[in-house]
């Protein structure tokens, strides 16, 4: 969760609070400390996730004889807090009746009337009966322009919470007040509707929203008992409610919507869940009415708190597609049909058993899913090794992150980020490299955003293409493709030559710095320039940038890892960090982020070719020992194909049948053209698939799978972190949750094995893996969590290497890596560098992101990014159409013009929902060796301008990137303190409500008599 305060001192002090001693944290908002001690002060704008803002007032105590904010007011020691005197009170009830003049209360027929509504509950709180200003219709349009969420300026109270959570939480920089206006609203891009800005659609201002005037669409008509009116009828019942205010007050009508929001929970259910995206791993709550989903609600997931990112928060309608697959597909005479579970089963036992028959276990393979649970996973690299008897079996990290793992294996023992998300934001600086981190893993790059700007945390991005992080850094660097080994390790060398390394840190903990010194010969300054283009001086400002900053995180993904030398740079990066003591302690050290929710859990789960779970070896006998008594069989030996060797053994006529799980293999392998060819040699393939993806068109037998809101399960996020998702729809049709469906087929052999439910599965991983030793279904109960290790206590391990290293002398390891040079460097044929990657709005190849219309409205297909050099030179506008040649293949793409690529070099995004334009058609099959990862990234390409252009750009006009934000310190509270009809609360109500003073007033706080008379007194106090 985000710490808004983190350089609290770590001591209490005792502070008095209405007489009674309580201890707070010195430097923390004092309504922090109220919380703590349950003392009921109201707080309308006050968030815990995103600190003071000081819009609302209504949080106003006395302090040592004078009016003040709560959540502004540091706590320190021994001050004095007075909570019920009169004064303070007044002053909290006369800045309730500003906001809510702002605000029109219809609780009962509000979408919003769900226990949840801080205003709903601050009038009831304050046993409000009447309100003193009326509300006043604001003369400002409702904006429903966003496909997401919709804002109604007559339900906002001017808080700010949404603008404080988008500038400085999300730190997209959107939303801003106009607090100068004679109306003020909430902004987009200073005046632009919502859905033409530069909104990411992320979800933070809907979630912080204190009540309905922002609002999910998904949400509205379809929450409450009477909230589906609308026109008319709508206002005839809002009518009705507030004709009876005057004479009975608030109470009965606060009764009677809380009665009907008691009612609600009859039919709508709240279920705990984690994102089935990337590797950030969110965690929040899901709200459905029947197999509607009303909303994502994040509260305080452990890596997330309230933040979510446009996929997490609204990209779930592949849930209910029509498209869903619901019952078992065969392919008879060249065609599919339908077939019920029993034959389906009973069809791959027979065909699986008659192949291990004739040609032995390892003519057969086994490919899980990074985006399915780690029971899941566990099953499936079970079924493989003991039922069928072969270690042939692999997982989609094999395409992204097994590099990354193997360098951090060889250096410091475990392949895992080193420490969580918090880290990365304490840091003094944070190095990404080939990461598009705000696009691929949005909600932790918020918490880099957030330090850089709020506490000047030092950025440096490395990267061939100017995404939003490289924009904002401190410095970026923009080597040549597939250079990134040769920079590190001439930084690594400079930082020797120049005695700036961690000497203390290294002769405690670190062996091997002879021979990792000698293997930096070759790489000077002026070797990496010539290598890199990076000038001398740009080397040696990040050497020096890392010797004098106070603790380095480096960041990297797929721009490193999809290289032929992805693993000897992920080494490199590791051994840069051991140089330079960036370890064993907290703000510092290796964060290799992983793309998808559950890459690194299929990897800790032993669904690899060479390690069962918790990265033991197969062939170590000590370790078959443990499996075989578990299992009551004996684990085959040696290691087993990956998912890159399997496809040139289908081609070599060996591996002859092969399940798959969750995993459209034929787009996202390297070689497409080479890999559907496989697939069409197989003489039985199964895939198990929530759609009928391109991959299902070649197989056998298709299986119906559930997606991650119908089943039970965990995932490990990239941070280690094992979290439970609970089910929260039961599976649509006659589809079912990978784990059953994987029994189904490990009983049709024979297997007899009787799992009820996922936690049965946990424990016996448990008691296998003993990185996962104390993980159990109640201590994940919740929101709670555990780090890998995890002891057989429950103790998990947040940070890691604090007492060394998992080596026998618990020393890391410098490792002298070697430089693999680029297999496809542009020639005179094909002259062109393609680089591919994520977009936000997708996930992956988009099978699931292209079911909601919203996400594909912003983002309908796939498209190359030209740079205005080279788009010039070729003749080329936005939406001509060209060709991209490669040795491997061809496709067909619009192009985009945008200074987001330079010179020759292009980028297409993974993503698209038509298999003849995916990328990896154009990419080859040469691989990292160590690890046999695709190099993605080293592909070579010509174009052909075919010519036209379509009737949209490829990427529509309303999408985020063309939006203009408008950063800002925060809400800028203290502009709306200066407006001249701005008073601080005090006695203006308390003559008000006996007759005295005019009722008129703005939504902002028209004094009610001269200023000087909301002012609080000399002692602070009006009456005691």
């Amino acid at each position: 969760m985000l710490d808004p305060s983190p350089n609290l001192s770590p001591e209490p002090a005792d502070i008095l609070i209405d007489g009674a001693r309580y201890a707070a944290r010195p430097g923390e908002p004092l309504i922090a400390a109220l919380n703590r001690a349950q003392v009921t002060v109201p707080q309308v704008c006050y968030h815990a996730q995103l600190g003071p803002i000081q819009t609302c007032d209504t949080c106003i105590v006395e302090v040592d004889g004078q009016l003040v904010r709560a959540c502004g007011t540091p706590a320190r020691a021994g001050m004095r807090v007075r909570t019920a005197v009169r004064a303070a009170q007044v002053a909290r009830e006369e800045a309730f009746d500003r906001l809510l003049a702002n605000h029109q209360l219809y609780c009962t027929v509000c979408d919003n009337n769900n226990g949840n509504c801080t205003v709903h509950n601050t009038t009831r709180e304050m046993n409000v009966q009447h309100q003193y200003r009326p509300f006043q219709g604001k003369g400002l349009a409702v904006d429903a322009s966003h496909p997401f969420y919709r804002y109604d300026p007559d339900q906002c109270i001017l808080c700010g919470r949404c603008v404080e959570a988008c500038q400085n939480l999300q730190v997209n920089e959107t939303l801003s007040i106009n607090w100068e206006a004679e109306q003020p609203r909430v902004l987009w891009d200073g005046g632009v509707p919502a859905g033409e800005s530069s909104c990411v659609g992320c979800g933070h201002c809907v979630t912080v929203c204190p009540c309905n005037a922002l609002m999910e669409k998904s949400m509205l008509g379809e929450a409450g008992f009477f909230t589906d009116q609308r026109g008319p009828l709508f206002g005839n019942a809002v009518a009705m409610v507030k004709n009876v205010e005057p004479s009975l007050g608030y109470g009965p009508i606060m009764n009677l919507s809380e009665i009907e929001a008691a009612g609600r929970e009859g039919y709508i259910r709240r279920t705990k869940t984690v994102c089935t995206y990337c590797g950030v791993g969110c965690a929040f709550e899901v709200w459905t009415k029947d197999r509607h989903i009303l909303k994502i609600e994040p509260t305080h997931g452990p890596a997330n708190g309230v933040s979510t990112c446009i996929k997490g928060k609204f990209a779930w309608d592949h849930v209910g597609s029509p498209q869903r697959l619901t019952r078992p597909l065969i392919r008879e005479n060249g065609a599919f049909r339908e077939a019920d579970w029993e034959e389906a089963l009973a069809l791959i036992a027979r065909r699986l058993g008659a192949l291990r028959a004739e040609h032995g276990p390892d003519a057969l393979a086994f490919i899980t899913s990074s985006k399915c649970t780690n029971e899941e996973s566990f099953l499936m690299q079970k079924l493989a090794r003991s039922v069928i008897g072969t270690n042939n079996v692999d997982n989609c990290s094999r395409y992204c992150q097994s590099p990354a793992t193997m360098g951090l294996w060889r250096t410091v023992g475990y392949g895992g980020d080193s420490g969580n998300i918090t880290d990365l934001e304490r840091a003094g600086l944070v190095i990404g490299i080939g990461t598009n981190t705000a696009e691929s893993h949005p909600v932790l790059a918020t918490r880099v955003k957030r330090a850089q700007k709020l506490r000047g945390q030092k950025l440096i991005v490395a990267d061939l293409r100017e995404h939003e992080m490289a924009r904002r850094a401190d410095l970026f660097l923009r080597p040549n493709p597939g250079t990134d080994f040769v920079w590190l390790n001439a930084v690594s060398r400079y930082l020797l030559d120049q005695g700036l390394e961690n000497r203390a840190f290294l002769d405690r903990w670190v062996s091997g710095l002879d021979a990792f010194r000698e293997s930096l010969d070759a790489y000077t300054v002026e070797y990496a320039e010539a290598v890199t283009g990076l000038s001398g001086e740009t080397l040696r400002r990040v050497a020096h940038e890392i010797a004098q900053a106070d603790g380095v995180c480096i960041m990297w993904a797929m721009g490193v890892t999809q290289q032929m030398s992805g693993s000897e740079t992920s080494t490199a990066i590791s051994n840069l960090l051991l140089l330079t003591g960036n370890y064993m302690r907290p703000g510092a050290g290796s964060y290799p982020l992983r793309g998808h929710n559950n890459v690194q859990g299929a990897s800790d789960m032993g669904s690899m070719p060479s390690h069962v779970t918790g990265y033991q070896r197969v062939d170590d006998p000590a370790v078959r020992a443990v499996y075989a008594a578990e299992w009551g069989v004996d684990l085959p030996t040696t290691a087993g194909l990956d998912n890159h060797q399997m496809i040139h053994a289908i081609h070599a006529g060996t591996l002859r049948g092969l399940y798959l799980k969750g995993e459209d293999i034929s787009l996202v392998d390297a070689n497409a053209n080479y890999v559907d060819a496989a697939l069409e040699k197989l003489e039985f393939l199964v895939v198990q698939e929530m759609f009928f993806s391109h991959t299902a068109s070649f197989a056998d037998v298709v299986l119906p799978a559930s997606p991650s809101l119908e089943k039970d399960g965990t995932f490990t996020n990239t941070e280690r972190r094992i979290q439970r998702l609970n089910q929260a729809l039961p599976p649509l049709g006659d589809s079912r949750p990978d784990w059953q469906i994987i029994q189904g087929v490990a009983n049709a052999l024979g297997a007899g094995w009787s799992y009820a439910h996922p936690a049965e599965v946990m424990d016996e991983i448990a008691r296998l893996t003993p990185l996962y030793a104390g993980v159990t279904y109640e201590r994940l109960a919740g929101f709670a969590s555990l780090q890998w290790p995890v002891q057989p206590d429950g103790t998990d391990t947040p940070l890691l290497f604090t007492d060394g290293f998992p080596f026998p002398d618990g020393r890391a390891r410098l490792y002298p890596a070697e430089f693999i040079p680029r297999t496809e460097p542009p020639d005179a044929q094909y002259d062109l560098h393609l680089n591919n990657g994520r977009m936000l709005e997708h996930f992956h190849e988009g099978n699931m992101t292209f079911r909601t219309a919203g996400i594909t409205a912003q983002v309908p297909g796939a498209f190359v990014e030209v740079s205005p050099d080279l788009a010039c030179e070729r003749g080329l506008t936005d939406g001509t159409l060209v060709r991209l040649v490669s040795r491997h293949g061809a496709v067909k793409l619009p192009a985009l013009v945008t200074a987001r690529v330079q010179g020759r070099q292009l980028y297409v995004p993974m993503n698209s929902p038509n298999a003849a334009q995916a990328v990896n058609r154009l990419t080859g099959s040469h691989t990292d060796p160590s690890t046999h990862t695709p190099a993605y990234k080293d592909t070579a390409v010509r174009l052909e301008v075919i010519g036209g252009t379509g009737d949209t750009p490829p990427l529509p006009r309303r999408n985020f990137r063309y939006g203009t934000p408008t950063p800002q310190r925060g809400v800028e509270v203290e502009r709306k303190w200066a407006r001249p009809d701005y008073v601080f609360p005090g006695l203006g109500l308390g003559l008000l409500q006996g007759g005295s003073l005019n009722a008129r007033t703005d939504r902002v706080g028209v004094p009610l008599q001269p200023s000087r008379m909301n002012m609080p007194s000399k002692s602070g106090v009006a009456d005691d």
